[in-house]
């Protein structure tokens, strides 16, 4: 295992204090422009609790731990741009969790809103211990939460994290992996979502070093052999755009800088090519000082004074201008063919523009502060953070989900799509027609039959690109299914079927209420609380709301009720027998305990060969061909689930004594109810095609059909009566071959 030199620390007492004194007054020169009345007594204060709560501490490095505040204080304000309070709280960021003060000291002294900050920073520092993704996912999951509620507190974890990096050498090889490792899952990408691009880069340029230090090494070493031939390619490309912007008055910086070599390496491996092969190793960057009432105008003048001198590639013009991403950055960005034949991208922004592309989120603030010319900025944040609260909201979601929820929607790359009157939504690459319903509304979201893109019919699961223009066509029948998961992307959306899936179950949990009230009330039996615990115990349900479920479907018995005791008004559930083992439930008993039946024949039990009577679960509706299981109730005998169906996993978790191995025999005299739910274009003639094929040429009977049409769309619901899967998947092949047969899918629950 490789290892990193570290630099030797020997400083004498009068030194250190020499070089804490130092820092501190650096920080101070820092704050000075932003220092009000009664600010420097708080910031000393803030810095003398620290030194002392930390004196007798030392870092890995054997420096005095009170040079990492200040140095994390130092960044807050310099490099991300926030303020006198932020710094009075990186300077406390450690005290709480590792010192003796606590709290409530920090309340005393500085107030509330230092003193929730600090509670906030204590919250996430913990270093996790443990490398596994969940591990991860869970910390990230718990930053989150406290940026939602204030984003100081992540902003301030960030300039922590970035010390921590730079200061990295004097850890042990393990240690540097793993915070290295930590640093390019979590930090950075988190950095780049909020705009701080500069910390983003050197977050995952300071993770390469450590995580791939040859190629580290490598890299670094190219760029420093071919710095002088860099640089004089860059003066060569700027001078005729220098000359011009002087004439044109502009005031104005340009200068090129080189890619970081974290992006650099991510190109090689991308594109499967050399260093010398990465054409667009540095990117000319020019800041325009401009009123605000001229910047857009300002930008495009000079990029027309740049394409006068060189071609540009339109397929790889961006504008920020007129669509900011979310994270407030503005730009317009050109690549031209350059001196040489070679591509240069150009990067073009005003100050307040550059400005919001190093501080992020802090310079949103600022200019919050003084003015209304970040609204739609301020909106682009507001709706961002809406959205993780909108993740964190989603109570269902295990934690790994949560994550690629979170990455899914809020680390990738934007699209610009818009509804018929022209309102813009921003959504993640790959969202689809779903996706975008649930963005204009949940009710248009949960009603979407499918969607015209460009005046074009598409179905719900269509993947949308930017400058689309969309209309959602609805259906009042239209609900949510499970399958819609599997169509969307963003959060929001998965939340939302998610809610109306519950939705349903609970609609369908009170009619088993009905019954059990019924029941009890019939038994004579007190519907009170603590007897539906008990019952929910005795069948193993996770909640009361499961249990009316699962009798609304008919998976739970309740002829059971008269084999509990009743000891006053409260139930007792009965004792189980001292041995009952489910192997000995035998082929006899079952085939005694139900009466014979024509269709039992279809059915074989275990790994015999003897076919008994079964029932078919509600639930699901097997047919022969489906990958079934037996599941044995006390007075039903058999019932028949398909391996598929929305309660196998409750059954198979809870039931498993009662579940036996089963499988179909064939059997051409008896046929099976089943619904098919066909969406398409609502063209003449079509519903004959359906039902030519249905009936004339497959020869299956039809037992109900119903249509709908809305927005040149159909919608059918058709039950038909078929043998086998096998003669149903012939049927949903010959089907989906009809011109304008957008889905065909089976009705699960008709």
């Amino acid at each position: 295992m490789e290892t990193v030199a570290v630099k030797q620390y020997n400083l004498d007492e009068e030194q250190e204090k020499k070089e804490i004194v130092r820092h501190y007054r650096a920080l101070l020169r820092s704050l000075k422009p932003r220092l009000k009345k009664g600010d420097r007594e708080l910031v000393r204060t803030a810095f003398e609790m620290a030194a002392d709560a930390h004196k007798e501490m030392r870092r890995k490095s054997g420096e005095p731990y009170i040079l990492h505040p200040l140095a994390v204080a130092q960044i807050c304000v310099d490099e991300i741009g926030l303020g006198v309070r932020s710094a009075i709280c990186a300077l406390l960021h450690d005290t709480v969790e590792d010192t003796e003060v606590t709290l409530e000291d920090v309340d005393r002294a500085f107030g509330t809103e230092i003193c929730h900050i600090v509670d906030g920073l204590t919250k996430i520092s913990t270093v996790i211990d443990s490398n596994t993704s969940t591990a991860q996912a869970e910390n990230f999951k718990k930053i989150l939460l406290t940026l939602a509620d204030d984003p100081r507190v992540i902003l301030i974890k960030l300039a922590d994290r970035l010390h921590n990096m730079r200061t990295l050498d004097s850890m042990s090889r393990e240690k540097q992996l793993k915070i290295a490792s930590e640093t390019v899952f979590i930090y950075s990408p988190l950095a780049h979502r909020l705009g701080l691009y500069n910390i983003k880069s050197e977050m995952e340029d300071l993770s390469m070093k450590y995580t791939e230090q040859q190629t580290y090494r490598d890299i670094a070493k190219r760029l420093k052999e071919t710095k002088r031939e860099r640089t004089r390619y860059i003066n060569e490309f700027i001078k005729p755009i220098k000359e011009v912007l002087q004439e044109e008055g502009f005031m104005f910086e340009i200068y090129g800088r080189p890619k970081s070599i974290h992006s650099i390496w991510n190109k090689i491996k991308k594109k499967g090519v050399t260093f010398e092969e990465v054409y667009d190793l540095f990117a000319i960057r020019i800041i325009l000082d401009s009123p605000l009432e001229k910047e857009k105008s300002d930008c495009w003048k000079v990029y027309s004074i740049i394409t006068d001198f060189y071609h540009p590639s339109p397929e790889r013009t961006r504008d920020w201008l007129s669509n900011p991403k979310s994270n407030g950055y503005e730009a317009l960005h050109v690549t031209v063919m350059g001196p040489q034949g070679k591509w240069v991208e150009v990067q073009i922004r005003t100050k307040r523009m550059n400005d919001y592309a190093e501080k992020g989120l802090a310079a949103h603030w600022r200019y919050k502060e003084g003015s209304n010319q970040s609204v739609s900025t301020e909106a682009k944040f507001d709706q961002w953070f809406t959205q993780i609260r909108e993740i964190l909201n989603n109570p269902d979601s295990n934690t790994l989900d949560f994550l690629a929820d979170f990455k899914s929607n809020l680390f990738t790359e934007e699209i610009y799509v818009y509804t018929p009157k022209g309102d813009l939504k921003i959504l993640p690459v790959n969202s689809t027609a779903l996706d975008f319903a649930y963005a204009i509304h949940s009710a248009v979201g949960n009603k979407c039959i499918g969607a015209k893109v460009n005046y074009k019919l598409v179905p719900i699961s269509h993947k949308l690109r930017s400058g689309d223009q969309v209309e959602i066509i609805t259906s009042n029948k239209q609900k949510p299914s499970e399958d819609w998961l599997n169509y969307v992307l963003t959060a929001k959306a998965k939340s939302k079927i998610k809610d109306a899936l519950k939705e349903e179950k609970r609609k369908v949990a009170m009619d088993g209420k009905d019954v059990l009230e019924r029941k009890l009330d019939h038994l004579k039996i007190s519907n009170s609380q603590h007897n539906i615990n008990e019952l929910v115990q005795f069948y193993k349900q996770p909640s009361p709301l499961d249990l009316y479920y699962q009798i609304a479907v008919k998976n739970i018995d309740l002829k059971e009720l008269k084999q509990f005791n009743v000891l006053g008004d409260k139930l007792e559930a009965p004792k189980p027998p001292a041995v009952k083992q489910p192997e000995h439930i035998s082929e006899d008993h079952l085939k005694h305990q139900i009466p014979s039946k024509k269709d039992a024949e279809l059915i074989i039990f275990g790994e015999s060969s003897d076919k008994i009577a079964y029932k078919l679960a509600n639930c699901c509706r097997p047919i022969p061909g489906d990958d079934v299981f037996g599941f044995i109730t006390a007075s039903e005998g058999l019932k028949i689930h398909r391996t598929n169906c929305p309660n196998a996993a409750q059954l198979l978790a809870n039931y498993g004594h009662r579940v036996v191995k089963t499988k179909w025999v064939k059997n051409r005299e008896i046929s099976f109810l089943t619904g098919l739910r066909i969406v398409g274009m609502d063209d003449v003639g079509v519903i004959h095609k359906i039902t030519n094929v249905i009936s004339g040429e497959l020869r299956v009977n039809i037992a109900g059909l119903t249509i709908e049409s809305s927005e040149g769309l159909f919608e059918g619901l058709i039950k038909v009566f078929v043998h086998d899967k096998e003669e149903l998947d012939e049927l949903f092949e010959r089907l989906k071959k009809l011109d304008g047969i957008q889905s065909v899918s089976r009705l699960e629950d008709e």
